[in-house]
């Protein structure tokens, strides 16, 4: 398995469960639907109209985990989609989180066919962008894959975003995909911290 962090670490750690923060449906089940958001996840911005999959625009995928998923596209008119929710309990400024989510790619997702990212984000209010907390290379597999991440956060979020967005450097925008399922609960990492003046963690 990767971890993707903004900052690398090459340490090992523990989560505690007393320092657990789980996601409302962080498996996204609901009744399959074009254009519609799962409970207990918002849709950010007037462009964002996620699909419960499998059924809907050639995306007949098996859920990873539970019998629904979530489908998040870019646009080539410089839009794309992103969804939030508040958390059970703050991200605290300082601290080391670990966090996952099951990715894949639908090679048939309508014209929404080519590779794009995850972007993961901390905010103040819901579907707010304040910190970006950690970010995928491509995800440009058609099975699911487990991605791992450390979130460091420099302030106190009570609000979690992720955001379906082009490759790095990208100067034209296209039409992406991916696939989104298996939320993890947000464990505090153990033996590291953060300095969130210089973004360097320290023993």
């Amino acid at each position: 398995m990767k971890i993707y962090p903004i900052i690398l670490c090459g340490l090992l750690f523990t989560s505690f469960a007393n320092g657990q923060i789980k996601l409302n449906n962080s498996s996204f089940e609901g009744i399959p639907k074009d254009a519609t958001t799962p409970e207990g996840w918002q849709a950010c911005g007037m462009t964002t109209t996620p699909d419960i999959l499998p059924g809907f625009w050639g995306v007949n995928n098996k859920a990873d985990n539970g019998t629904t998923f979530v489908g998040l596209i870019t646009r080539q008119d410089e839009t794309w989609e992103y969804i939030g929710q508040q958390l059970s309990k703050p991200l605290k400024r300082g601290e080391c989180y670990m966090f996952s989510v099951s990715l894949a790619k639908s090679p048939t997702y309508a014209l929404y066919n080519r590779s794009i990212i995850l972007k993961i984000w901390g905010g103040t209010s819901l579907c707010d962008k304040r910190q970006l907390l950690a970010q995928t290379d491509l995800i440009d597999h058609h099975d699911w894959k487990q991605y791992d991440f450390v979130l460091l956060p420099k302030n106190e979020y009570d609000f979690l975003v992720l955001e379906a967005y082009y490759a790095k450097d990208t100067i034209w925008p296209y039409n992406g995909n991916f696939l989104i399922d298996n939320c993890s609960s947000i464990d505090v990492c153990d033996r590291v911290s953060l300095d969130v003046e210089t973004d360097v963690y320290n023993n």
